[in-house]
């Protein structure tokens, strides 16, 4: 934990740069700058994992609600301050996600500084919101060291912010993969060298068949303090089963944070469920599990939650998917009543 005198809610001011240098360690800073009044980070300030539970300063739960963008790689418009301020401002969102390809040719893996320029456009926009902000290593095989040099990259940069999480590996696989043998020693790794860094943000681990396997990982669970695990639900496809998985893992003390569901398939397309998405909302607040759903995009797809050929801010219905609306919906009515 940060001593009290950086518990309060001031985020150091960082000017924007067109280029980023990985081994600099931070920004050159102008003073402390208060999150916006009201904000979810003036009110809870840097977050920690006490007896299981997501808190804030004042040692109470706290559940954030936000939206993941996209893949990098291939929604690049929606990396932006624009973006990040318009679901802020108008979604009312407590956080963001930044889903930061490690796939393919066109990725972070081979495109190091032009993805952590992404990252960085959003950190500094959920700064400046004052919202939380998810830096997410999107793999769904492992990449060590590549996750290593990234993640340890944004530490030096903005470990010293009180909003900034950490999730290393997005949606290890099913087949083949074990969590003892292959994820634990995987994050093992990444935890330590981002604790080397920062020793306080919150870090999120992702367990095996697609970072469902909370239960699993509840029987062998990483050392460390403000450590959480991601779950990952479809609601489409995913149901009770998943929620009792979900619950054996919280009985032996994991703190969970679904930083990924859609309110349809597995696949990201099919018909919106309903019925489910709310009983896994009504799961989630009732114990205090914050959620981010996927995804912000314009791709042709149920989950996705803008139309084909939306821009980066400024949408208006005709802009948004059947989900979107939903989403948005859901989102400003929990801000609202969080202000009551």
């Amino acid at each position: 934990m940060r001593f009290t005198s950086l518990l309060a809610a001031a985020i150091l001011a960082l000017p924007s740069c067109a280029t980023i240098d990985p081994l600099q360690t931070e920004r050159s800073q102008s003073g402390p700058l208060a999150a916006p009044t009201g904000s979810p980070v003036a009110r809870h300030g840097a977050l920690a994992i006490v007896g299981g539970k997501i808190v804030g300063e004042d040692g109470k739960p706290v559940t954030l609600r936000g939206m993941s963008l996209f893949w990098s790689q291939w929604a690049p418009q929606y990396y932006s301050a624009e973006t990040v301020t318009w679901l802020a401002q108008d979604w009312k969102v407590s956080g963001v996600r930044a889903a930061i390809a490690a796939r393919g040719e066109n990725s972070a893996i081979t495109h190091f500084d032009r993805e952590l320029e992404k990252a960085s456009t959003v950190i500094e926009a959920a700064r400046a919101n004052g919202i939380y902000v998810i830096v997410d290593w999107h793999a769904h095989t492992a990449h060590p060291e590549e996750a290593e040099r990234f993640l340890t990259a944004i530490a030096r940069r903005y470990g010293h912010l009180p909003n900034l999480i950490y999730e290393p590996f997005n949606e290890p696989l099913r087949e083949g993969v074990d969590w003892s043998r292959d994820i634990k020693p995987y994050h093992e790794r990444i935890v330590a060298a981002i604790r080397a860094v920062d020793p306080d943000n919150l870090i999120i681990l992702g367990s095996p068949s697609w970072s469902q396997d909370v239960d699993i990982a509840a029987r062998d669970p990483v050392a460390g303090t403000n450590i959480g695990y991601t779950l990952h639900y479809y609601a489409a496809t995913h149901k009770e089963g998943l929620r009792a998985k979900a619950d054996a893992a919280r009985r032996a003390g994991l703190a969970l944070m679904v930083t990924e569901f859609g309110l349809v398939e597995a696949t990201g397309d099919g018909a919106i469920d309903l019925a489910s998405s709310n009983a896994w909302w009504d799961w989630a607040e009732e114990n205090h599990v914050s959620w981010f759903n996927w995804s912000i995009t314009d791709k042709d797809e149920s989950s996705a939650a803008l139309k084909p050929g939306a821009g980066p801010s400024g949408w208006t219905e005709d802009d948004l998917t059947e989900s979107g609306k939903l989403l948005r919906g859901r989102l400003r009515s929990a801000a609202a009543a969080d202000a009551r």
